[in-house]
């Protein structure tokens, strides 16, 4: 079975709705509510897994792997252009019930952006900062707390992401959470990302406003949650997608709404927000040549340098502060004082 339905997560100052659409495939149903559609899943239904993608409308890899989980569930078919992984799965098979939003920030998307204009939002224009959200609040709260209804009464989320082109595909959850261990092992990617939250975290988590995304508000209240990274942004790559799609079978074998085991995982566990290597100034970055995600770096290694473009003057030689895997490199190559250069995750023993 499988429904959608229209969904008003807000509206604009000029009155005109901000608009997405929701899917339920499985045992839930969508019925008319005071609001809008609302899930009525049976009691004695099975679990309830929630999943979204496009929180940042540049990130449209988990748009693309919501799409081609449909066709799998529904036996709809696709275009052969970007067929992924053979199999309908046959959504009146689900042993309980899976919600998707595709697009859960339409804003950005339209703008393929990452936040919203200060004109729409002067207070959290980056949405993935102000979960459970609040229906009273600014425009990003107003739709995250619509969303919440959905996300909030889920037994485990999914929040797909996807990272920059020269990023390593990669999972975030809550550190010291066996239960959101679990779902990263079983979304499967290689490596694990650990994000500790509150005191036992670095002073940035609470700079940044860590504290209101998705994940850390879902995993408050009990729900087991993920953050996958897929790499590339801003376009459709099919390995990101084929990546993805496994990944949310992984999860619903995991949550017992698909027969059978996730595939066994044997990846790495790293630390998260950390060992991230800075501009020092403002200039163009190059990465020392054959630098690639993926590689193992040791404390001290030479990363890229920083030049004045007008003068040729080096301002900086980055360098890794700790042992770890490289996940990211800036491809982007004019860079302002305080921007990533690259990323090493410290390994964890876990």
């Amino acid at each position: 079975m499988h429904d959608a339905r229209d969904l008003a997560l807000a509206r604009l100052p000029s009155g005109v709705p901000v608009r997405t659409t929701v899917h339920v495939y499985g045992e839930g149903r969508l019925v008319d509510g005071p609001d809008g559609p609302e899930l009525d899943a049976p009691a004695d239904g099975g679990p309830v897994v929630y999943a979204q993608a496009a929180q940042h409308g540049r990130e449209v890899n988990g748009t693309a792997v919501l799409r081609r989980l449909h066709e799998r569930l529904t036996g709809s078919g696709g275009d052969a252009t970007d067929a992924g992984p053979e199999g309908d799965l046959g959504d009146g098979g689900l042993a309980g019930t899976l919600v998707t939003v595709p697009v859960a920030d339409p804003l950005t998307f339209d703008r393929v952006s990452y936040t919203t204009p200060e004109s729409l939002d002067a207070i959290h224009s980056n949405m993935n900062r102000c979960w459970p959200g609040d229906a009273d609040g600014t425009l990003h709260e107003r739709m995250a707390a619509r969303l919440w209804r959905f996300a909030g009464a889920a037994d485990a989320v999914v929040d797909l992401h996807t990272g920059s082109p020269a990023m390593l595909t990669h999972a975030v959850y809550m550190r010291d959470d066996a239960a959101c261990r679990g779902l990263a092992e079983a979304f499967g990617t290689d490596l694990l990302l650990a994000e500790a939250a509150g005191e036992e975290a670095d002073a940035e988590w609470a700079e940044r406003g860590f504290a209101g995304k998705l994940r850390v508000a879902a995993t408050r209240e009990g729900i087991p949650t993920v953050t996958p990274e897929l790499a590339h942004s801003r376009e459709v790559v099919p390995e990101a997608v084929d990546a993805g799609v496994d990944g949310m079978v992984g999860v619903l074998r995991h949550e017992g709404l698909l027969p059978g085991e996730p595939a066994p995982w044997s990846g790495t566990v790293a630390r998260n927000h950390l060992g991230r290597v800075e501009a020092a100034d403002s200039g163009l970055f190059t990465p020392e040549r054959g630098l690639s995600v993926g590689d193992e770096v040791a404390a001290g290694d030479r990363l890229g340098v920083v030049h004045d473009p007008t003068t040729f003057e080096p301002l900086q030689t980055a360098a890794a502060d700790r042992d770890g895997i490289v996940y990211s490199i800036a491809r982007e190559a004019t860079v302002t004082a305080g921007a990533t250069l690259v990323g090493v995750a410290e390994r964890l023993e876990e």
